[in-house]
């Protein structure tokens, strides 16, 4: 039998893909909620990225950038959904471009 080793390549490609799928989320709705999701799946692939290439050569600096990708992910989350639920509350058909609504 033969046996199948997936190799750096495979993650490199599978995050290529995600990140091109999240740009292009990013560049073609509007809606702020779908908007912050494509930045996540953005993030998400650079950290199989980085946790390819830390496995290729041996390294934890790969994992150790993937740990501080996560801290700042979770920092634009918390602060970037309360803005984002803050303007959806208020005008519901709110998009991106409605920058007026956070005027006081």
């Amino acid at each position: 039998m033969f046996a199948l080793t997936i190799g750096p390549g495979y993650y490199l490609a599978l995050s290529a893909m995600l990140f091109i799928i999240g740009a292009i989320g990013l560049l073609i709705r509007r809606n702020p909620l779908i908007m912050f999701m494509c930045i996540e799946l953005m993030l998400n692939a650079a950290n199989l990225a980085f946790i390819a290439f830390g496995k290729e050569m041996d390294d934890l600096g790969g994992q150790i950038s993937v740990l501080f990708v996560l801290v700042v992910a979770a920092a634009e989350v918390v602060i970037g959904l309360a803005i984002v639920v803050a303007v959806m509350r208020r005008r519901p058909k709110a998009t991106i471009d409605d920058v007026s609504v956070l005027r006081g």
